[in-house]
């Protein structure tokens, strides 16, 4: 038995470092869905919070009431009816 623990928590050590945004910094969020920005950042997608306040790295509120994480104003919460309020 002791010889499978080390090894699973190599693949968590492992896994942590490969995917830094871990579940948790998504927890709050409706959603873990993210794409691709043009710049080739890896972006959330628009997501809703339990308690409608801004989570972190938000820069915008959409109309619907989600939250965009959009790298340029350009299209930003074009499928949730624009923008309704800038952040930062």
């Amino acid at each position: 038995m002791r010889f499978f623990v080390l090894p699973a928590l190599a693949v968590l050590a492992l896994a942590a470092i490969a995917f830094p945004q871990s579940a948790k910094s998504d927890q709050k969020l409706s959603n873990n869905r993210h794409y691709h920005a043009r710049s080739g950042d890896r972006v959330h997608s628009p997501a809703t919070t339990p308690d409608q306040k801004p989570p972190k790295g938000a820069t915008a509120q959409c109309r619907d009431g989600s939250w965009s994480f959009s790298e340029s104003h350009r299209g930003e919460c074009s499928r949730h009816g624009g923008v309704k309020r800038w952040l930062g």
